[in-house]
């Protein structure tokens, strides 16, 4: 099985990608913001590569206003060395990759210009897919669109302007059950009738279920049925509720034993499993080491390595109980490690850890730091403990001390990403 994450990178430095305001989009500045992001996505692609993350998607914001007439690069032609860079890259490492348009790509709109928006973005979309080389294998995911009041007239409409896309989009085409509208019953309908591949969102169904009695198994394996030869492997969406928000609302992280319960009811099935949650890659190389054959206790060393300042600012107690877990290096404790670091996150920091764990990371630099930088960090520190500045504004003094002196370890902390 294959684990994923979508779009945007956590605690990676130069992965963030850019855009602009509409009125801004002359070519000279699409062009910068074009070769901007294509590096940032390889950069993202060099790092999936590194931690063995093998499914990933890729952010329809990669190109600003891609499929928007303001756009008026050949960005395909201008970009193609770098494209075909990314792509040998992808298919070498054996990753797969997809693309989802946004809620605003609707092809049953009863709106023709907002269909004709549609195939434009799909296309766009088509067109990153085969400037980077990839097979059909990789996919770009799509919803059914809106109901507007008589589903069946929306079906068919759905039906109707599949029909007008390009055979570029259609070999990549796959859909996807909603949490309002098209339930997993209606989707598989649609994909049997067009011949296409179907998605299984389990935190959709759960929100928008077409029958109680059936098992979130029982769905992905009638969804299987429509993955074909050429297709690559059945591709499912996971994802867990944030019980802050709203129904569908995908949580901050996926906590881990709930999600080892899901892994377990699949029973060996071969899938690829791409989560939607905030966190985003870090909650990917949780599940991916909670579920490896490679039980090598050097995965949960480096993942310690990068929560441990965190875990500590929240809670001493649980720092500690993480540090005697990883003693045993015959052991591999996975998913009790990762539960540990949740329990941390659960609680909240104290002025009193958040100064230690500053003061701790400022002893790295102690040695290199100018005297007026070392004033500076104290007098943040004093005006934090007296509440007239915030613990971001000394994590941010902090992170620049260590880039300037170059302190690796502490580049790849989350510390300085998880507030």
């Amino acid at each position: 099985m294959r684990i994923g994450y979508a779009c945007l990178t956590v605690g990676v430095p130069n992965t963030e990608l850019k855009t602009c305001l509409l009125k801004n989009a002359s070519d000279e500045k699409l062009t910068e913001l074009i070769k901007h992001n294509l590096n940032a996505l390889e950069n993202m692609i060099d790092y999936n590569i590194d931690n063995r993350v093998e499914l990933f998607r890729i952010s329809s914001s990669i190109i600003p206003f891609g499929s928007n007439p303001v756009n008026r690069i050949i960005w395909w032609e201008v970009f193609e060395k770098q494209f075909k860079k990314i792509g040998k890259k992808i298919a070498k490492s054996g990753m797969r990759v997809s693309m989802h348009p946004g809620q605003y790509t609707v092809l049953n709109s009863a709106d023709e210009s907002i269909v004709t928006s549609a195939i434009a973005d799909l296309d766009y979309h088509a067109r990153i897919m085969d400037s980077l080389g990839l097979s059909s294998e990789n996919k770009i995911i799509l919803h059914i669109g809106g109901v507007y009041n008589d589903k069946k007239q929306a079906i068919k409409r759905f039906l109707k302007n599949y029909d007008r896309l390009d055979e570029t989009v259609k070999k990549r085409l796959v859909i996807e059950n909603d949490d309002k509208s098209y339930t997993i019953s209606d989707v598989l309908i649609i994909g049997k009738a067009l011949d296409i591949p179907v998605v299984f969102d389990n935190l959709h169904h759960q929100v928008n279920p077409c029958d109680g009695n059936q098992s979130d198994c029982y769905w992905i394996d009638a969804c299987k049925s429509t993955w074909k030869n050429g297709d690559g492997s059945q591709k499912i969406h996971y994802s867990q509720q944030n019980p802050e928000k709203k129904p569908g609302s995908h949580s901050k992280t996926i906590g881990i034993t709930e999600f080892m319960v899901f892994y377990q009811e699949l029973n060996g099935r071969d899938l690829d499993l791409m989560l939607e949650v905030k966190d985003k890659n870090l909650s990917a190389i949780k599940c991916i080491n909670c579920t490896t054959e490679k039980k090598e206790i050097n995965r949960l060393e480096q993942e310690w390595s990068k929560y441990k300042y965190a875990v500590l600012e929240r809670s001493p107690l649980d720092y500690l109980e993480i540090r005697k877990l990883l003693n045993n290096k015959d052991s591999y404790p996975s998913v009790e490690f990762y539960n540990l670091v949740e329990s941390s996150f659960q609680k909240e920091t104290t002025i009193g850890n958040s100064i230690n764990v500053a003061q701790h990371i400022w002893g790295y630099f102690r040695t290199l730091a100018l005297p007026s930088e070392k004033k500076y960090f104290l007098k943040l520190l004093d005006q934090y403990e007296r509440g007239e500045a915030s613990i971001k504004k000394v994590k941010k003094n902090l992170w620049k001390m260590t880039v300037k002196y170059e302190q690796t370890y502490l580049m790849d902390s989350y510390y300085y990403v998880i507030i």
